[in-house]
């Protein structure tokens, strides 16, 4: 089954709904590159008028394991994901609509592919970029993701 922007936005609605409450939603996604945007509201506002950094990290973080679980289900094996760390560092205040851009999904198989061969867990880190519709850096998020197949 190959995972659609809409199959994972219907899977936010039943699985994350805080996410797809706050507005979080897939825009596209491929083996290498995955769109996720969401726009200030008040339902996702912090009390200095810009988008709450929880919201910002949902977005940044789907972003990122979007493309992981879409190659998990492409590879056959039953493979858990987990985030084992992330940091994030915030340079302007996010109003208006913002679009988190991750370009790493090449780090992706190489580590489902070792695990599959020696039975141990794999982490690697991925990066996903937040702008505003001017086109200004907002955020950046690194996320660090652990691999491992399931016995």
């Amino acid at each position: 089954m190959n995972i659609t922007a809409s199959k994972l936005n219907k899977f936010l609605f039943f699985k994350l709904p805080s996410a797809f409450l706050c507005g979080v939603r897939v825009k596209e996604i491929d083996k290498n590159k995955c769109v996720v945007s969401v726009k200030h509201h008040w339902i996702n506002k912090n009390p200095f008028n810009s988008m709450y950094f929880a919201v910002q990290a949902m977005a940044a973080e789907l972003s990122t394991g979007a493309m992981v679980i879409n190659q998990i289900q492409k590879s056959g094996k039953k493979i858990s994901m987990l985030v084992a760390n992330n940091k994030g560092n915030f340079t302007k205040k996010a109003t208006g609509r913002i679009t988190f851009v991750c370009k790493d999904g090449q780090l992706i198989e190489k580590a489902i592919q070792e695990t599959i061969a020696t039975g141990e867990g794999q982490t690697f880190w991925m990066k996903a970029v937040g702008t505003d519709e001017k086109g200004d850096q907002v955020s950046e998020m690194d996320f660090e993701w652990s691999v491992r197949v399931k016995r």
